[in-house]
């Protein structure tokens, strides 16, 4: 009888997720922020992270599929410092995924959260989740030189290998 309610509860969490928000991001549940992810500094003092974007300052859009091989296409992404991009991503699977930018530290942390608290729901700028066959963006500025990293935090998906590299130069 639990596995049942389990697999119901799965089929079903995608629908309330995009129910959730309008970009098809969330998790249904309460709002939490990733750790070293102050949007209170982020704005005030360069990151190796990078920081949100403003949108009039595009200067490039990157297309970033997600997909049930919990990969990202692609997953080395060259940029620029000081360039702002807006990632049009789409989620080609048949379960929801999501694209998380941060350090590997913080991003690791934060999954470990997840793993605790799989219904999280997100809404920091450098986050995003997409519901089978939704399409979304985020607009992030890279401050400096480095290697900055993004993953999909739902619970077993960073630890099959979705994981990409944002290498800024």
């Amino acid at each position: 009888m639990r596995k049942i309610l389990s697999i119901l509860a799965l089929s079903v969490l995608p629908t309330l997720a995009l129910a959730a928000g309008s970009h098809g991001e969330g998790h249904g549940a309460p709002a939490h922020g990733m750790p070293g992810h102050d949007m209170a500094t982020m704005s005030k003092e360069p990151s190796p992270t990078g920081k949100p974007g403003n949108p009039a300052k595009v200067t490039r859009i990157i297309e970033l599929t997600m997909d049930d091989t919990m990969r990202f296409t692609p997953s080395d992404i060259p940029v620029n410092a000081g360039e702002t991009v807006r990632f049009f991503i789409k989620n080609t699977g048949k379960i929801a995924h999501e694209m998380v930018i941060g350090s590997i530290a913080d991003l690791k942390a934060h999954a470990a959260e997840m793993q605790k608290m799989p219904g999280m729901h997100h809404t920091e700028p450098n986050m995003i989740t997409l519901a089978p066959s939704k399409s979304g963006g985020l607009v992030w500025q890279f401050d400096q030189a480095g290697t900055v990293d993004f993953a999909c935090l739902i619970p077993g998906h960073m630890e099959a290998g979705m994981v990409g590299k944002v290498k800024v130069s």
